[in-house]
């Protein structure tokens, strides 16, 4: 078996800078998920609302299961919120939906960075599943370039995090105006 340290070079900052951003995530959405909102609005209350003033009466709001699970599917032009999101009025819930109605602007007004998102998910969702098998297939293996690809395949998804990070920035920047 062939083992390069180099794999880890490439591969922890990516999963460290991965892992923190969960934490900051999760850990924002359990202290201000306890908190209400003013309004007393559920997300899916605010979704509808925000959604109609935008003019976006025609955008359906679906219910998922889950915890963070919240997301905006370009194709289907809905906005997804998970079960404590779309029932919760919290000031999370009301972050989140604005977030995610952000998305629906975007969409709505074709905003290019979305547009290129959407046309690179299906290659990362393939890649971030087939990195790991042929990293560790490769070190098992003792075949140094099956690895190689693998962490070139990860390193495709971190890229992925990194292009998309605009499109994310905008959302909650029109999410911060909605809310006002």
């Amino acid at each position: 078996m062939i083992f390069d340290p180099m794999y880890f070079v490439f591969m922890i900052p990516g999963l460290i800078f991965m892992l923190w951003a969960q934490h900051r995530v999760k850990s924002s959405y359990g202290k201000y998920s306890k908190v209400a909102n003013d309004a007393r609005l559920t997300g899916a209350q605010t979704a509808r609302r925000v959604l109609d003033n935008a003019g976006l009466q025609n955008v359906a709001i679906e219910q998922i299961p889950g915890e963070l699970t919240d997301h905006y599917d370009p194709r289907s032009k809905k906005p997804g919120l998970s079960t404590g999101v779309a029932q919760q009025p919290s000031v999370a819930a009301l972050a989140i939906v604005a977030h995610e109605i952000g998305h629906a602007l975007q969409d709505n007004q074709g905003y290019a960075p979305l547009k290129l998102r959407g046309a690179i998910v299906p290659a990362v969702t393939v890649s971030s599943w087939v990195a790991p098998l042929l990293f560790f297939a490769g070190l098992l293996l003792g075949l140094t370039e099956l690895a190689w690809v693998g962490v070139i395949l990860f390193g495709a998804s971190v890229l992925f995090a990194l292009v998309t990070l605009p499109v994310e920035f905008d959302a909650s920047r029109r999410a911060l105006r909605l809310l006002q």
